[in-house]
C-alpha cells in the first residue's frame, strides 16, 4: 500500500546518474548502493506496510563524509532521509523516490568509556544492547531498553526518544543522553552537551534534538549516561481475572509511592503467544498479567515486593510468583521482550501501535479497544508499559485478505484518537513518522504545528531533511511569517523594540 508522500521531483530523477557519480566521489568503494537489488533491503523499516525504493543509498564511514554528502544535497536541493538500523515502527526511515537514504550503520564503534564520570561516547550505529555489553564487565549498564534493543541503534533511539521496559524509573533516551554531535543539512558539524551532567545554559538544544525524528540534523556521535547495576533486582508475576483489576493494581502501586524498575502488562492473547514462544512460565488461566520489577538494596527490595504482593491481592490477583534467581527474572522479561515476534505467530501480519494515556484511564481505554476490535472485525493483543501508560496494541490482520490492512489502519487511528480524547498523546516512544502524521491535528492546533515548523525552518529552511514525516502539511518557511525573500536573499523581519 502506498502512503501519501511528497511528489517526487522529475528534475532530480532525471539527474540520477550524475547524482550517483557525485556521491561515489564523496563515499568511495562500496559506500554507495544504486542497484535495485542492492537497495531492496532498505525500502522499508519496521512499519512494513509501506515500501519505497530510494533514489540511492549512501553508507558513510566518517563525519567528513556525512558533512560532504549533506552539503552536496543542500546545494543540489536533494532530499535526505537518515536511517539507523531500520527498526522504526512509525515509518520514520521510509525512503523517498527522489531522495538520498543516508544509512549510519557503519558508525558502529564505542569511542570512549569513562567509568569515573559514568558515561560512554559511542557512534550512532552502535546497538542499544551493545552499549550495555561494552560496560557490563565493570557492573554498569545503559538503562533504556526497547524490545528491539538487540538490533536498534542508539542514533535511532535519539531520533525517536525510545524507551523500554525500565523507562518508568530510569527514563527515556532523553533522560540518559548527555551530549550529541550532529551535522546540519548545510554540512556544519555541531556539538551539544558532553560528559558534564549539568546543562550548558541557554536553550535546551540537546532536548530539542532528542526525538526530532531526523528532521533537524544527522547525529554522528552520542554521549550516554551509564548506571551501576543495582545490588538486587527481582521480578514478580501477578495474574488477574480482568484487565480492569490489573489496571487498578498499577494505579495503586504508583499511588503508594512505589516506583518499580519496570512494570509491564499483557492481556490474554499476548500472554499465550509469548508463553508458547519463550516458555517463560507465565500463567495461562488469567486475563491480564503484570510483570513488576523492584531493584535496589536487598532489604528494600524484599520490603517493596511484600508491599506489591499485598496490593495485588487486594485488587483481586489470582496468582503471584516472585523470581527466585537471576535466570528466572531474566525469563520473565524474555517473554515480554519477545511478545512482538511471538504475536507474529498468531496472525500473518500485525500493526503495532504506540500511544500514551493517564494511568487512571486504562480501564476505559481497554474497554474502548475491545469495542473497536468488534467493530472492525480484527483481533488485538495488548502489551504495554503499564507504569507510565504507554500502550502498544498489536492489531492482527492479513494483508492478503481484502481490505484488512485498511481496516487495521482505521482501527489504529481510532485507538490513537481515543488516547488523545482521554488526555493522552499520540506517541510514547515510536515517534510520529508517517504513521501518525495525519493525526497530528487531533492533538495540536494549526498554530501549534506552525510553531513547530518554524523550529524546523531554523535548522532546515529548504525542508530537505526527512520531508513527508511528522507534519501533515509542511508550509514553506516564507509562509510562516518569520522570514521573507528580498532580491533573492532570505531576510528576517525587524523585531519590535520595547
Amino acid at each position: 500500500m502506498a502512503v501519501a508522500m511528497p511528489k517526487p521531483s522529475a528534475a532530480i530523477l532525471s539527474r540520477r546518474a550524475a547524482i550517483v557519480d557525485a556521491l561515489k566521489a564523496i563515499v568511495p568503494g562500496e559506500g554507495v548502493v544504486d542497484g535495485i537489488t542492492g537497495m531492496r533491503p532498505f525500502e522499508t523499516d519496521g512499519l512494513t506496510a509501506y515500501r519505497q525504493l530510494p533514489l540511492v543509498v549512501v553508507l558513510p564511514e566518517t563525519v567528513g563524509q556525512v558533512a560532504a554528502v549533506l552539503r552536496y544535497c543542500h546545494q543540489q536541493d536533494i532530499p535526505v532521509v537518515p536511517r539507523g538500523s531500520g527498526t522504526s515502527l512509525s515509518g520514520g526511515a521510509l525512503p523517498l523516490e527522489d531522495g538520498v537514504l543516508l544509512v549510519m550503520s557503519r558508525f558502529n564503534r564505542v569511542l570512549d568509556i569513562d567509568f569515573d564520570n559514568r558515561c560512554a561516547v559511542v557512534q550512532p550505529g552502535v546497538t542499544n544492547l551493545g552499549i550495555t555489553r561494552a560496560v557490563e564487565h565493570r557492573g554498569f549498564y545503559y538503562a533504556p531498553d526497547p524490545s528491539s534493543q538487540i538490533a536498534c541503534s542508539i542514533g535511532g533511539n535519539v531520533a525517536e526518544n525510545s524507551g523500554g521496559v525500565h523507562c518508568l524509573k530510569y527514563g527515556l533516551t532523553a533522560n540518559n543522553v548527555l551530549g550529541v554531535e550532529f551535522v546540519t543539512i548545510e554540512g556544519e558539524v555541531i556539538r551539544l552537551g558532553g560528559k558534564h551532567l549539568d546543562g550548558d545554559g541557554g536553550y535546551d538544544l540537546l532536548g530539542l534534538m532528542t526525538g526530532s525524528e531526523g528532521l533537524l540534523g544527522v547525529v554522528t556521535e552520542v554521549t550516554v549516561r551509564i548506571l551501576q547495576k543495582p545490588e538486587t533486582a527481582r521480578a514478580v508475576l501477578i495474574g488477574f481475572p480482568s484487565s480492569e483489576e490489573a489496571g487498578a493494581c498499577v494505579a495503586e502501586i504508583i499511588g503508594k509511592g512505589i516506583i518499580p524498575g519496570g512494570m509491564e502488562m499483557m492481556d490474554r492473547p499476548a500472554i499465550h503467544a509469548a508463553e508458547a514462544f519463550v516458555h517463560a512460565g507465565y500463567p495461562l488461566d488469567v486475563e491480564a498479567l503484570l510483570i513488576v520489577e523492584l531493584d535496589g538494596p536487598g532489604a528494600e527490595v524484599d520490603h517493596l515486593l511484600a508491599a506489591v504482593e499485598a496490593i495485588g491481592n487486594a485488587n483481586g490477583a489470582v496468582t503471584c510468583r516472585v523470581s527466585q534467581s537471576e535466570e528466572e527474572r531474566a525469563a520473565f522479561w524474555a517473554g515480554r521482550k519477545a511478545a512482538f515476534p511471538a504475536v507474529g505467530r498468531m496472525s500473518p501480519d500485525y500493526y503495532c501501535m504506540d500511544g500514551t494515556i493517564p494511568r487512571k484511564e486504562l480501564p476505559r481505554v481497554l474497554a474502548g479497544m475491545k469495542a473497536l476490535s468488534e467493530r472492525y472485525g480484527l483481533g488485538v493483543a495488548n502489551v504495554f508499559h503499564a507504569g507510565d501508560g504507554n500502550l502498544h496494541p498489536l492489531i492482527l490482520y492479513d494483508a492478503n485478505k481484502g481490505d484488512e490492512l485498511h481496516r487495521a489502519e482505521a482501527f489504529g487511528n481510532d485507538i490513537l484518537r481515543l488516547c488523545v480524547e482521554v488526555g493522552g498523546v499520540l506517541t510514547g516512544e515510536h515517534g510520529v513518522g508517517v504513521e501518525k502524521r495525519d493525526l497530528m491535528p487531533e492533538m495540536f492546533s494549526e498554530d501549534d504545528l506552525k510553531h513547530q515548523q518554524r523550529v524546523k525552518c531554523a535548522f532546515d529552511a529548504k525542508h530537505l531533511l526527512n520531508p513527508g514525516k511528522v507534519f501533515p502539511q509542511l508550509h514553506r518557511c516564507a509562509e510562516l511569517g518569520r522570514m521573507h525573500v528580498h532580491k533573492g536573499q532570505v531576510a528576517f523581519p525587524e523585531l519590535p523594540r520595547f
